[in-house]
């Protein structure tokens, strides 16, 4: 089986188990191949959980959840080290963390204190942890998905501008339809008949493969300066007419440029596809870019969206 057939068996075995959200399972298995991750936003009961273990299932993944709570300390997250009698003598020993899993689901991540919230910095960007001096690798497959409710506010951390451009990906869920609804409750009224529920199983080296063909898809220097100029429309948006420049205060970082890079290369994969073009990019441009924006006191008090000006952007910026 190649490498695309296993991810496209991966996207449909989700689908059957995560209905009604497409877009979540599109964008995890674009985190999955751009080596990124992914944070939700969606109210209780939309299958944010559900989606992550799904997927551990699929790949046959450790999975490591954390339940982040105010009164949680950055060595629940890392781990830490403990004296331990190792051959008669009392040794320190590295007692590794949840973080230290292929794939890490930070629950409901605006609840612990920014102290906490930080001890992942490392993990989402260099993919190791340090403590106590010594620098341990995570897995090499490894993501994190973090979730948060838009809600509920009491007891709620922001989380800081360097965490959010550490994730690919923001994924904003709603409820479900009418009918997919209905597909739910039969779905589960199903699985709590048989509780022995098979998925198939794909081996994670399919990830490695994919990893390395969405790498050498082919970009042209069109779609680099695309790329570079939308990133551009958010950081100098006076360029631009419309109402750019009121609704935005602060734009994207480089991470967003190279977020779009990976992404796109990601989409276009998945859309069978050896080369990006300019659709691939504006595909993915609103989950890469709605976290990494800061809109400015007239946009909120307007009831402007960051969806609304990513759409105003594409409007606004050609492809040269």
């Amino acid at each position: 089986m190649t490498a695309l057939a296993s991810i496209q068996q991966i996207k449909t075995a989700m689908q059957q188990q995560v209905l009604g959200q497409e877009r979540v399972v599109d964008a995890l298995l674009t985190c999955l191949l751009a080596n990124g991750n992914l944070l939700l936003e969606g109210l209780p009961g939309t299958a944010k959980t559900r989606s992550i273990k799904t997927l551990a299932r699929l790949l046959e993944a450790d999975l490591g959840r954390i339940q982040f709570t105010a009164d949680l300390l950055p060595s629940d997250v890392t781990g830490t080290e403990i004296f331990q009698e190792v051959d008669g003598e009392q040794r320190l020993t590295f007692q590794p963390g949840p973080v230290f899993n292929s794939l890490v689901l930070a629950d409901e991540i605006n609840r612990a204190p920014a102290k906490v919230q930080g001890a992942l910095l490392e993990a989402m960007e260099e993919r190791q942890i340090t403590v106590a001096g010594t620098t341990h690798r995570l897995p090499e497959l490894f993501m994190v998905l973090a979730t948060q409710n838009p809600i509920e506010q009491e007891g709620t951390y922001p989380l800081p501008e360097a965490q959010m451009d550490r994730f690919l990906m923001k994924i904003d869920m709603g409820y479900p339809a009418d009918e997919t609804e209905i597909a739910i409750m039969r779905l589960v009224r199903g699985e709590e008949q048989a509780a022995d529920q098979t998925l198939p199983s794909i081996p994670q080296s399919a990830v490695f493969d994919a990893r390395a063909q969405v790498h050498a898809i082919h970009m042209a220097e069109s779609v680099e300066r695309y790329i570079v100029d939308l990133i551009m429309a958010t950081r100098e948006p006076t360029r631009y007419g419309g109402n750019l420049a009121d609704w935005i205060d602060v734009g994207s970082s480089p991470r967003g440029t190279i977020a779009l890079d990976r992404c796109s290369r990601a989409h276009a994969w998945l859309g069978g596809r050896d080369f990006v073009d300019p659709d691939d990019v504006r595909a993915v441009l609103p989950n890469v870019l709605r976290h990494r924006l800061i809109l400015s006191y007239k946009a909120v008090a307007d009831g402007v969206s960051a969806d609304q000006v990513i759409d105003a952007i594409i409007r606004q910026v050609a492809v040269r």
